[in-house]
């Protein structure tokens, strides 16, 4: 019996070896799609290292630090300019003159006035002095003497009266010539030479004076929701259109408690000091600001989409409720996922701060896994499902 078998494995031994192999194949087969089905495919995002910045962004105007308006307080026709834009001129340097031949007259008719006072008052005094006498001597009742004193009083007051006209008029020929209250450089003249100036009911403006351009200010509207994190000394950069390859550099100086509604938002006005040394920013350009708010450097951080994960569900086991998302990255480190400790930092609209001494390079945050689906969903589906079937749907 035994040779019968030998002889029919030996005549059939390659059927035999055959079947074997697909067995062996069909068992590893199954096997490692087995495993396959079970092993999870994991969502991951990359932690990288670097700088991280929080901002705020607007724009503003570049104004000098302060600028003078010179007007004239007399009417009359410009006579002669001796500055034009752009001009540096020092404090008491004459800008222009108004013809004063009217001023002129007004102060020759004040002082006119003020002789003609002044030789009333003599002849009142003289007729004072006299009364004095004949009263002492009793020639004249003390009613004569006491009119002349009267006379003269009124004279002496008519002399003070004139002699302040005159002053004022000789103070109006004076201010014929316009001179600069300031050292500085004239960024607008408004007038020209025989253009006539009224100075009747408002000051006219004829030139304005930048007092130093070496120093300019960057005043800014910054919104309500970004004010609160703005402070003084906090370091600005900003570009304007003139050099746009070029970013300057200045730093905020005052927040303004006063606030102004622009397109229906409040807004409060941010002054910031820039230096212009180099005198490449011009009064009106406009710039754009980014004002840094908080700052890390070589730090970890990752994108924001990284932090969405709500649950650990699926992903790994936690041993306790107070191990959450909020406080825990699930980490996949060398295949195997870990949970890291950590804290957010600084937050920017595209990047998160990663605050923990556990992250190592190379490590990705795990935010879910293929074919993960939501609780929420399936909650809701149970119940579309549930009001299709005549159960109770939802309310």
């Amino acid at each position: 019996m035994n040779n019968k078998k030998r002889n029919w494995f030996l005549r059939h031994k390659w059927l035999v070896i055959f079947l074997v192999s697909v067995t062996v194949v069909v068992f590893c087969l199954y096997t490692t799609g087995k495993k396959a089905a079970t092993k999870k495919n994991y969502v991951t995002m990359d932690i990288s290292r670097g700088d991280i910045s929080q901002t705020v962004t607007a724009t503003g105007e570049i104004m000098p630090l302060n600028t003078v308006s010179v007007g004239s307080q007399v009417s009359g026709t410009i006579e002669e300019i001796f500055v034009d834009f752009n001009s540096t001129v020092k404090k008491g340097d004459k800008l222009l003159t108004i013809e004063p031949s009217v001023l002129q007259a007004t102060v020759d008719e004040a002082k006119a006035s003020l002789d003609s006072a002044i030789s009333q008052r003599n002849y009142a005094k003289n007729e004072y002095n006299r009364s004095k006498t004949l009263f002492n001597e009793g020639f004249i009742p003390r009613s004569e003497l006491e009119k002349s004193q009267t006379t003269f009083e009124q004279a002496d007051s008519a002399v003070i009266r004139a002699q302040s006209q005159y002053d004022k008029a000789v103070t109006n020929l004076g201010y014929a010539t316009i001179i600069s209250p300031v050292d500085g450089t004239v960024i607008s003249r408004k007038v020209d030479k025989g253009q006539t100036v009224a100075a009747s009911f408002q000051t006219p403006d004829l030139f304005e004076i930048a007092e130093d351009l070496t120093k300019m200010q960057i005043e800014t509207a910054v919104s309500e929701a970004d004010i609160g994190v703005i402070k003084q000394g906090q370091p600005v950069t900003f570009t304007v259109d003139a050099y746009s390859s070029q970013t300057f550099e200045g730093s905020v100086r005052q927040i303004r408690l006063s606030p102004t509604m622009t397109s229906n938002v409040v807004v409060y006005t941010v002054v910031i000091d820039v230096d212009n040394s180099d005198l490449k920013l011009m009064p009106g350009m406009t710039a754009f600001v980014t004002i840094v708010v908080n700052a890390a450097k070589d730090t970890w951080k990752a994108t924001n989409s990284a932090f969405l994960l709500r649950s650990f569900n699926g992903i790994i086991d936690v041993s306790s409720d107070a191990i959450n998302p909020k406080n825990h990255l699930a980490v996949q480190r060398d295949g195997e996922i870990i949970l890291v400790p950590y804290k957010k930092g600084i937050a920017t609209a595209t990047e998160t701060q990663i605050i923990s001494d556990e992250i190592k390079q190379g490590d990705k945050i795990v935010v879910g896994y293929i074919g993960q689906t939501s609780k929420n969903t399936q909650t809701t589906n149970n119940r579309q499902r549930g009001g299709m079937m005549g159960g109770p749907g939802p309310r």
